[in-house]
């Protein structure tokens, strides 16, 4: 596993170290969305709805609309000024009954490694809350945000859980459970009966995801049988992160005229030129430059190439 946050459970005078790493993860077969005449991937880009232009990831931004329709546009600047007291400590704030917790409150667990000098401050925060059975109630901060978090023991390990702030958590409001509902108490005791009947100590092991298992092994079948699509390569196959689209080909040619142009000083080049620049002939006036030129400067021609070729890939 890879931690995702380093910092520092602070109780009291107490401070230990910590690597925190995700403790769940969910599984599922990866399907995409495709055209069903061919197969090809459905790719999404991200457009400007004011004039219809694609936007690059460089020129997002997070934006607030208020309720007459206006758009409080929010820099990366203006977010890195709101303070995060909590940005890289577990900040204990109490100690609470194990059972005060409601359930429905509790989101993304985590596990909270010691860090190799922190061990023993690390096993007495966890034997103080297993004998004590409660849970810590922490402030810590994730990606920018501030979240509400009980630490638990788990067999040997400090569990962080992500709770839910109370404004957060619906109120379930139906007004049918107001209604007067009479239950007789044969219904009621068949009711218990059914329940004993089913009674078990849980074991989620016993469990799995048929559905998923069904999925895969209808995807082998399809493979065995033959029953693909070979897809054929297209403009928008090569996608970065994030749904830019980017044509990988069209990308590499420039960035090749654009090096083979520094070298020889021609100011231009084309798809023509590129096989004749195959020819040993090209070669030679860059032979004989390199020749009269100091050594430095020969360095700088072999490294502008790529500058610009990189350049040119970040503004695709």
């Amino acid at each position: 596993m890879r931690a995702i946050w380093k910092g520092a459970v602070a109780f009291g005078l107490v401070n230990v170290p910590v690597k925190v790493y995700a403790a769940t993860g969910e599984h599922q077969v990866p399907l995409h969305q495709v055209h069903s005449e061919d197969g090809g991937r459905i790719r999404y880009r991200k457009v400007c709805s004011v004039d219809g232009q694609e936007v690059a990831n460089d020129d997002i931004v997070k934006g607030y609309q208020t309720d007459d329709g206006r758009m409080v546009v929010l820099t990366d600047e203006d977010l890195e000024q709101l303070p995060l007291a909590t940005e890289r400590e577990i900040a204990v704030e109490e100690f609470v009954p194990a059972d005060q917790v409601d359930p429905i409150m509790l989101g993304r667990t985590y596990y909270l490694e010691p860090e190799k000098t922190a061990a023993k401050p690390y096993a007495l925060l966890r034997e103080a809350l297993s004998s004590t059975d409660r849970m810590a109630v922490v402030k810590v901060a994730l990606r920018q945000r501030e979240s509400m978090a009980v630490l638990r023991v788990r067999d040997n390990v400090i569990c962080m859980q992500l709770l839910l702030w109370p404004d957060e958590v619906r109120a379930a409001d139906f007004p049918i459970l107001d209604a007067d509902v009479t239950v007789r108490p044969q219904e009621a005791k068949m009711a218990a009966s059914l329940v004993e009947s089913l009674a078990a100590d849980f074991d989620p092991s016993e469990y799995e995801d048929s559905y998923a298992a069904a999925l895969e092994e209808l995807i082998e079948a399809k493979v065995t049988s033959g029953s693909t699509v070979s897809v054929r390569s297209g403009q928008d196959e090569a996608a970065t992160e994030g749904g830019e689209v980017v044509d990988l080909l069209s990308a590499l040619q420039r960035s090749v005229e654009r090096a083979r142009d520094a070298r020889t000083g021609s100011g231009a080049g084309t798809a023509k030129d590129e096989s004749a620049s195959k020819k040993p002939a090209a070669k030679k006036p860059a032979t004989k430059r390199s020749a009269d030129e100091p050594a430095d400067d020969k360095e700088q021609a072999k490294k502008e190439p790529a500058k610009k070729a990189s350049t040119r890939r970040r503004a695709s």
